[in-house]
């Protein structure tokens, strides 16, 4: 495991839409890789989130192309989620290195990410690098 992510239960990699999210989540101690879909909707994202924290519980890397926008809003309510933005260019990069062809696929996305994030930490910087020893009991 990289130690510069071994703080984290799990990493979550997202490929947002404005109508619906895929993700893809690997818990820090498998390889073991699990593809889902939301919608975003207020609630399915806060059901979604929810059921991370129940899953995984800890802290929670979260690696997306955004910076800002609604999915990050609503993500940064959670104090078990730390966003990693990802810039939308090395993530293209990184598709075309696998796939040549550079067709998009949000799932793909979604965990390419995940890889990214996972492979490379040492190159992104946490988006709220406050820090993130709250009450994780308090999950909403």
């Amino acid at each position: 495991m990289n130690t510069e992510l071994s703080q984290y239960t799990a990493i979550i990699g997202i490929d947002w839409a404005d109508a619906k999210h895929d993700i893809c989540v690997q818990s820090m101690d498998s390889d073991e890789r699990k593809f889902s879909r939301i919608q975003h909707k207020v609630d399915k994202i806060d059901e979604w989130a929810q059921a991370m924290y129940q899953e995984h519980g800890g802290v929670i890397a979260v690696a997306l192309e955004l910076s800002k926008g609604p999915i990050v809003s609503a993500l940064q309510k959670y104090n078990f989620f730390v966003i990693y933005p990802i810039n939308p260019t090395t993530l293209a990069r990184y598709r075309e290195a696998f796939n040549p062809s550079g067709s998009k696929d949000d799932p793909t996305d979604a965990e390419l990410a995940l890889d990214i994030l996972l492979n490379h930490p040492e190159h992104f910087e946490p988006l709220n690098p406050q820090c993130r020893d709250a009450n994780l009991d308090d999950v909403s």
